[in-house]
């Protein structure tokens, strides 16, 4: 592979992604995603179009433009701001009205059939960076209690239960009792409800949804997790082990150590 599309959404990923790309000497043409791509994007890529929300027929123009014929989707969207930023333009309606079903993982594999019905694979970008993958056991901070792995088993129960109504990937726990389950308002600001309604010691799992397609929606944290979770007193985070990413590793690593998060992959 020389060129790669990317599908830009918020966070950091995009850019691992897109310097793990130049590293290999791959060319990468990115659709960023207006108000929601880090704009440093443009400095690590070949070319970068801006889009709203659902203008799909522009992001296939712009990959079958530029020669593309593999792409990767990387960060997501904030569903929060979505009443706001959604523009669907007449394909991404159709699109919409075929799948009948407005949730995460239904959206990203319409999007992913229209792209491969143009030619374009979609590939999980994954492999393309190095450690980034949640080893088993303690990553950092302190060593948990065996409370504290009771309440990650319940969050991880409950998160699987109802991820398969793909509503969130993470849930909040305290001494056995479920504080917050994510929802439309994502996983800060459900975890910040979590930690006004039970106070500090919160224990948090983030987990696939079953099912979910990993090419385009892992599980991820980075290290300002590290830094909301010491915010509101959470004593600890479980990842799922094998499959969640923890994105700039060494920074994650380095706070939760100094601020006493526990980080754990769990399975």
């Amino acid at each position: 592979m020389t060129r790669l599309g990317l599908i830009a959404g918020n966070g950091v990923f995009p850019l691992q992604v897109a310097r793990a790309a130049r590293r290999d000497g791959v060319e990468v043409i990115a659709v960023a995603h207006q108000g929601e791509t880090d704009p440093a994007l443009a400095e690590l890529v070949e070319s970068i179009t801006w889009i709203k929300v659902g203008e799909l027929q522009r992001m296939v123009d712009s990959f079958k433009s530029a020669g593309v014929t593999t792409a990767a989707m990387a960060g997501g969207i904030a569903r929060s701001s979505l009443p706001a930023a959604f523009a669907p333009d007449m394909r991404a309606l159709a699109m919409l009205q075929r799948i009948g079903r407005f949730s995460d993982d239904a959206v990203l594999r319409g999007v992913a059939r229209e792209l491969e019905a143009e030619g374009i694979a979609i590939i999980d970008p994954v492999p393309m960076l190095e450690d980034v993958i949640t080893r088993p056991g303690v990553v950092s901070g302190p060593e948990p209690s065996a409370a504290q792995l009771r309440d990650l088993e319940l969050a991880f129960n409950v998160a699987r239960a109802v991820g398969g109504f793909d509503i969130g990937q993470a849930v909040a726990v305290r001494d056995g009792v479920v504080a917050a389950v994510e929802a439309v308002e994502g996983t800060d600001e459900a975890l910040r409800r979590a930690a006004k309604l039970c106070g500090p010691g919160l224990v948090v799992a983030k987990a696939a949804k079953p099912g979910q397609d990993l090419r385009f929606d892992r599980p991820a944290i980075g290290p300002a997790t590290i830094e909301l979770l010491a915010e509101i007193g959470a004593a600890m985070i479980g990842i799922e082990a094998g499959t969640a990413m923890l994105l700039e590793r060494g920074q994650i690593i380095d706070r939760a150590q100094a601020l006493g998060v526990t980080v754990f992959g769990y399975g």
